[in-house]
């Protein structure tokens, strides 16, 4: 008896894997991307980014100095709310973002941009000179150009019907400042948020301003193909808090409900 129940467990561990084996079934290829389509790839990101010069050569050249993008190190953009909008301490990082990237089953491709954590995510991008280079000369036509702003959401989607690239964001500038030195003419204090944004009431949600564009192969007014973008909605409430003429504030704007439609760019070379 001893002898069979030792044959028995010999023959049930021979037996196990076989079986195991036996619910093993091969998934076809059509199988296999409805499982791994579902859940898609999140990307969290936190950086800096710095570049001491970038330029663009035609037969001069265009040269942009020193530019930074990052956090802005503040939690009082639009203070007129008297709130934390990020909903973090302050960084010199561009952080809580958090990027989906989805494949759908009609072949779309589908980036969605995100805060991490309940808040708007804070941007700061700086510059140095912005020079016009020649064999023999050269013009400064941008300086000291800084803008702070909060990003609400950013959505990117490939559509493989129209071949198209849409892309939507929600975007407020707090401050933004520069100088045109070879026209004598600075700007400080720019602000843009959404439309309907009132200081005397202000809300988080109204600050924003929607932008949308298509992104698309158009052909040009000779019929050769170029990169077309057309600008399917913008509109906001501008501000500028000093408009300066040498050196000397003349005054300030404000530009309600600014609407541009109907905006259609062909780029190509020539």
């Amino acid at each position: 008896m001893e002898g069979l129940k030792k044959n028995l467990l010999a023959l049930s561990v021979a037996v196990a894997p076989t079986m195991a084996c036996a619910e093993i079934q091969t998934l076809d290829e059509h199988t296999m991307g409805s499982i791994t389509g579902q859940a898609g790839v999140t990307i969290e990101l936190e950086t800096r980014l710095n570049i001491d010069r970038f330029i663009y050569t035609d037969e001069g050249s265009l040269e942009v100095n020193d530019i930074r993008v990052g956090g802005t190190n503040r939690t009082d953009l639009f203070p007129e709310m008297g709130t934390n909008l990020t909903g973090l301490s302050p960084s010199d990082l561009l952080d809580n973002l958090r990027i989906n990237i989805d494949v759908l089953n009609d072949g779309d491709a589908v980036i969605n941009i995100l805060p991490i954590a309940f808040g708007a995510v804070d941007l700061r991008i700086s510059t140095g000179d912005w020079n016009l280079v020649g064999t023999t000369d050269s013009t400064k036509i941008l300086s000291n150009f800084q803008m702070d702003a909060l990003i609400g959401s950013g959505t990117l989607r490939i559509d493989t019907t129209t071949d198209t690239l849409n892309f939507k964001t929600d975007i407020a500038i707090d401050d933004m400042d520069f100088d045109v030195p070879f026209l004598a003419i600075g700007i400080r204090d720019l602000r843009l948020t959404g439309a309907n944004y009132d200081l005397d009431a202000p809300q988080p949600l109204d600050v924003f301003a929607r932008v949308e564009m298509n992104v698309y192969k158009a052909p040009n007014a000779a019929g050769n193909d170029s990169l077309a973008v057309d600008l399917a909605d913008f509109r906001a409430d501008m501000s500028m808090g000093g408009v300066l003429v040498g050196g000397t504030s003349i005054g300030s704007l404000f530009m309600d409900n600014l609407a541009i439609t109907n905006t259609q760019l062909r780029i190509y070379g020539h």
